[in-house]
């Protein structure tokens, strides 16, 4: 299943509200941790929803580690009833993030990704680093947009973190940002030159295993954008 941080208002209003009636469901049959839910298609029945909407909801409630599915038997509850209850009260109350938020939220975990990319990357990682650097260099020396190959380089670090939750943070964070871009806003005034060196600069700290001069150049790559969203 596709997780998206931003959704569409219709498509998360008939997504909530099927994961409600399955709480509903859960709580009335008041089902425990490993209890067994009933199929897709019974759900889909008696709520009288579409099955695919029943899968959807399935999978984002497997998503937030609530529920869990079993081959040859299933999805049962992975939690207790009143942990299951708490979660999916906050599930359903979450608003789509701001381009602040999702901004804020990347420069943190990015501090942390190149401090441990730091002290863990191997030869292939510094490859592909210096290979997504490259990319972004050719793109902005002849003018072109050039904020994928940027955000490339940046998942390219958290790669080398060699800590998949946060990699997996990073992919659930890009899209958003891609789709949310206040290029306008953010970017004015920046300078080329200027703008590559502060990467070249990550990636050099990065080769030196130096995670504190790392994490010191990649503040320097935020300062601006950190600014913006701080005023």
């Amino acid at each position: 299943m596709k997780i998206s941080l931003i959704e569409n208002n219709s498509k998360k209003a008939i997504q909530n509200d099927v994961i409600c009636k399955i709480r509903d469901l859960i709580n009335s049959r008041k089902l425990e941790r490993g209890d067994k839910l009933p199929s897709e298609r019974i759900m889909s029945e008696k709520f009288d929803v579409k099955r695919n909407h029943i899968r959807e909801a399935i999978r984002k409630l497997e998503f937030y580690g609530v529920l869990k599915s079993m081959s040859q038997s299933g999805t049962v509850l992975a939690i207790g009833l009143t942990g299951f209850n708490g979660i999916v009260e906050e599930i359903i109350s979450l608003d789509s993030p701001s381009f602040n938020e999702l901004v804020e939220t990347r420069i943190s975990l990015e501090l942390k990704t190149v401090w441990l990319a730091a002290q863990r990357r191997t030869e292939e990682d510094l490859e592909r680093i210096k290979d997504a650097l490259y990319a972004f260099k050719a793109k902005i020396l002849n003018g072109e947009d050039y904020l994928e190959e940027d955000l490339l380089f940046h998942l390219a670090i958290a790669k080398a973190s060699k800590n998949s939750t946060m990699i997996t943070l990073m992919l659930l964070l890009t899209p958003p940002i891609l789709s949310t871009y206040e290029r306008e806003t953010v970017c004015e005034g920046d300078v080329v030159i200027s703008e590559i060196k502060k990467h070249e600069d990550i990636y050099d700290a990065i080769v030196l295993q130096e995670p504190q001069l790392a994490v010191d150049m990649m503040k320097k790559h935020f300062f601006k954008l950190t600014q913006h969203i701080e005023n």
